[in-house]
C-alpha cells in the first residue's frame, strides 16, 4: 500500500479510489485478488499506515456487499479473514461493523469450500474457518472450527508428503503453506483452550519436516529454487520462516542442528540436492505434481539449477504471470528450463494457465558417490508420444571443480537441444572452445561434447511482473549422446 488509495502488486501500481476499481477489468485477476487479500495489514511498517487501513476496511465493507465478484471469491475471502483477525489480535480496533462483516464472510466461506480446485486453495479455506472459529464464540463458531479442523487435518495428511514437501512440488507454495501451519501454531498460543494438544503436536511435526524441506530447496543466497510455479517475494524466505518457527514452537534450532548432507534426496517430492565444494545443484527428477491437481506444474522434468560460490549461475526461467496467453505458456515450457527439448516439444503438455495433458513420468532415478564425485541419474518418458520408446536419460556428476551433465536420447528424433539459462548478473563470453561465465571476480567455463553451443538473449522472471534479460546457452545436439561440462576454479582457466 503506497498511499491511502494506491497499491503496488505484481510490479504494477494503480489507484483504487472508486467502487468500480475493486473489480476493474483492465488489470489481471491476480492483481485484484491481491487487492482483496489485505496483506498490507501485516506488512513491515504497517503500524504507520493504521489510519489508511481502517479507512480501507470501511470502504471495502461499503463497496463490496456480500456476493460481489472477485472479492467474495473463496480464496481471497479466506486470506482476508485471516488477515483481519490477525490485525485485530495485534491491537487494531474491533468495531461492531468490522466484526459483523467478518462473521458474514466466515458464514459465506463455510458454504463455499473449493473442493473443485483442491490443493492450496482448499487448505486456505480450512485455515480461515479455523481462525474464525477460534476468534468468535457461540454454536456457529464451533461449527466453523470443527469443519476447518476436519478439512485441515485431512488436507495436511494428503498435501504434505513423507519427505516434508508440499504435493504441488512448488517451493513457493510450499513456503506459503508452511507459513500457514506456523500461523495455526501461533493461533493455538493465543487461544490455548480452543485446541487439543493433538492438533498442536500434529502441526508442530508437519512444520518441522516442511522447514527442513525448504532449507534443502533454498539456494545459498537464501531464496528458493525455481521449479514449477515459483517466484521471489510471494512466500517468506527460509530465514524468515525459520525465525518464525523458533519463536512459535522452538523448531528452527532442531532443523538447523541437522547438517545438510552432500546428497539430499527428497524422494517423494522428486528433488535431489548435490553439494560439493563451492557448488550447490538442485535437480528435478520427480513427477510434475499430483495427477489430479497439476495446475502449478511446469514441463521441467530433469531440469536443474546451479549456484557457485554462493551466487546463482544456472537458473530456471521463473514465473511472472498467471494470465492465459503466450507468455504463460512459454514460462511453463520445457524450453524455459535447464533440460532437453526434443523436436521442439514440451516434455509434459502444458496448456491453458493451469492445465497439463500428457505428462512426463520419471524412472530409473538413482544417486550415490564414486571416487569423491557425486552422481545423480534419471530418465523420463515424456516424449514417447512423438515416437515409440523415445526416452531421455540424464546424469549429473559433481566434483569440487566441475559439473558434468550427460544426456542420452533413446529412440528416433530429429532435433534435440539442451538449455542452460544463465543468471542475469553473470557475464557471458563465447569463443571457439566454449563459453566463459564471469561474475563478482569469479569465473567458470562451459564446454560441450557432441553438441554445438549457441547463445540467445532471453529473459528470467524472478518475480511476478518482472522480466530481466538473460543469456541462454542452447546446446544443439548432433547425436543421441552428448555432454556438457561446467568447470570452475583452476579447471576453468583465466577469465576471457
Amino acid at each position: 500500500m503506497t498511499g491511502p488509495c494506491r497499491f503496488r502488486f505484481l510490479g504494477v501500481e494503480r489507484s483504487v479510489s472508486e467502487p468500480m476499481h475493486w473489480t476493474r477489468s483492465d488489470v489481471s485477476k491476480l492483481w485484484l485478488y491481491n487487492l482483496h487479500y489485505f496483506d498490507d495489514l501485516l506488512a513491515y511498517g504497517s503500524g504507520a499506515r493504521r489510519l489508511w487501513h481502517e479507512d480501507l476496511i470501511q470502504r471495502w465493507i461499503a463497496e463490496n456487499p456480500p456476493g460481489s465478484p472477485v472479492g467474495w471469491d473463496s480464496y481471497p475471502t479466506s486470506l482476508r479473514i485471516v488477515n483481519w483477525i490477525q490485525w485485530m489480535l495485534a491491537g487494531a480496533p474491533a468495531n461492531p461493523q468490522v466484526l459483523h462483516s467478518l462473521a458474514t464472510q466466515a458464514r459465506w466461506l463455510a458454504k463455499r469450500f473449493e473442493f473443485h480446485l483442491l490443493g492450496n486453495h482448499l487448505w486456505a479455506n480450512a485455515k480461515a474457518l479455523i481462525f474464525a472459529g477460534a476468534f468468535f464464540i457461540g454454536p456457529e463458531a464451533q461449527r466453523w472450527l470443527k469443519k476447518g479442523l476436519r478439512v485441515a487435518s485431512r488436507q495436511l495428511g494428503e498435501q504434505i508428503l513423507a519427505d516434508g514437501g508440499h504435493f504441488e512440488r512448488s517451493p513457493m507454495y510450499h513456503g506459503i503453506v508452511l507459513a500457514d501451519v506456523l500461523d495455526l501454531l501461533q493461533l493455538a498460543k493465543v487461544f490455548p483452550d480452543v485446541f487439543e494438544r493433538s492438533h498442536v503436536r500434529a502441526w508442530s511435526s508437519v512444520a518441522r519436516s516442511m522447514l527442513r524441506w525448504l532449507r534443502i530447496m533454498s539456494h545459498p543466497d537464501g531464496d528458493l529454487a525455481f521449479f514449477n510455479d515459483s517466484a521471489m517475494g510471494i512466500a517468506p524466505r527460509y530465514s524468515e520462516l525459520s525465525e518464525y518457527a523458533r519463536r512459535v514452537a522452538g523448531l528452527s534450532d532442531l532443523v538447523e542442528s541437522e547438517q545438510i548432507a552432500s546428497i539430499e534426496a527428497l524422494t517423494e517430492s522428486g528433488y535431489v540436492r548435490l553439494q560439493r565444494g563451492p557448488a550447490v545443484m538442485i535437480a528435478d527428477v520427480g513427477e510434475v505434481g499430483p495427477d489430479y491437481q497439476p495446475g502449478h506444474a511446469h514441463a521441467d522434468t530433469l531440469s536443474f539449477e546451479l549456484s557457485l560460490y554462493g551466487h546463482r549461475i544456472v537458473v530456471n526461467g521463473g514465473t511472472s504471470t498467471y494470465e492465459p496467453g503466450i507468455q504463460r505458456l512459454r514460462q511453463r515450457s520445457t524450453r524455459s528450463h535447464n533440460t532437453v527439448v526434443i523436436d521442439g516439444q514440451d516434455s509434459s503438455e502444458v496448456w491453458g494457465s493451469f492445465r497439463v495433458a500428457r505428462r512426463a513420468r520419471p524412472r530409473g532415478v538413482s544417486w550415490g558417490t564414486r571416487a569423491s564425485v557425486l552422481h545423480l541419474q534419471g530418465s523420463h518418458d515424456g516424449y514417447r508420444r512423438l515416437a515409440r520408446g523415445l526416452t531421455h536419460t540424464r546424469s549429473w556428476s559433481l566434483a569440487d571443480s566441475f559439473l558434468r551433465i550427460d544426456d542420452y536420447i533413446e529412440g528416433a528424433f530429429s532435433t534435440a537441444q539442451a538449455m542452460l539459462l544463465v543468471h542475469p548478473d553473470v557475464e557471458v563470453w563465447t569463443d571457439r572452445n566454449g563459453v566463459s561465465l564471469n561474475w563478482g571476480g569469479k569465473h567458470a567455463r562451459v564446454a560441450a561434447n557432441g553438441a554445438a553451443i549457441d547463445t540467445t538473449l532471453r529473459s528470467w522472471h524472478p518475480r511476478f511482473g518482472l522480466a530481466l534479460p538473460a543469456w541462454r546457452l542452447e546446446l544443439q545436439a548432433r547425436a543421441n549422446r552428448f555432454s556438457t561440462l561446467i568447470s570452475w576454479g583452476a579447471e576453468a582457466g583465466a577469465p576471457r
